[in-house]
């Protein structure tokens, strides 16, 4: 799994670098999608019900818009989502974006289009996504649940999990999951959105760039 995963990753970062303004308009259209995403799946009840609370009290979100999942017996999983840190204040970051990718191998076949959401509740899970620890199952001491349409069984109870993953998923797959997955940070397209050659923590931790682009995705998560 651990080759499929790095082999998904590999396409899609060593892929020809787009140009800032080219980077800078996708990374626009995926803030665009997470806005929506965040909306769609807090106006559904039962979905709001579980989100909402974790939402008040997340320590970051990482939002996936279109997590695309396919394939035949060889599975892969792969996107692009967006970072955003809480303070103690309860300010949102700017974004930073990520690429997500993960491998399967075993009997499956379709495809699956997904809105995700994983809301990180403790230091514990931010730190893990934001230093690749899920790759090939790395780091079982963060505990991941699974909520939402399709989601596949949760290998942990709801209570106390370091992050959650929300889905609503159209195809023949099961939920969204972290285990297995390659996490890295979308350096061409943070530097064409910010311009320079910003780090993640100099976005989300240290704060020191942002964008009015991400003001209607932060007053979604805010509501």
């Amino acid at each position: 799994m651990r080759l499929i995963v790095l082999a998904l990753l590999s396409l899609l970062l060593a892929a020809p670098r787009p140009v800032s303004a080219q980077a800078a308009s996708d990374g626009a259209a995926v803030l665009a999608k997470a806005a929506t995403s965040v909306e769609r799946l807090r106006r559904d009840p039962n979905m709001a019900r579980e989100l909402d609370p974790r939402l008040a009290r997340a320590r970051a979100v990482l939002i996936v818009p279109d997590l695309v999942k396919g394939g035949f017996i060889l599975g892969a999983e792969w996107g692009t989502g967006v970072l955003l840190v809480k303070d103690n204040g309860g300010r949102w970051s700017g974004p930073a974006f990520y690429s997500v990718a993960s491998g399967s191998v075993g009997l499956q076949i379709g495809v699956q289009d997904a809105e995700t959401i994983f809301v990180i509740m403790s230091d514990a899970g931010l730190k893990a996504v934001m230093e690749n620890r899920f790759k090939a199952g790395a780091d079982a001491s963060v505990a991941v649940a699974h909520i939402g349409g399709g989601a596949e069984a949760s290998t942990t109870s709801n209570a106390g999990a370091d992050i959650y993953a929300f889905n609503k998923a159209v195809g023949a797959y099961g939920g969204a999951s972290l285990e297995g997955s390659g996490i890295l940070p979308r350096h061409s397209w943070n530097a064409g959105f910010y311009g320079g050659n910003p780090a993640p923590e100099d976005i989300v931790l240290a704060r020191r760039l942002d964008s009015p682009q991400a003001d209607r995705l932060r007053d979604v998560l805010a509501r």
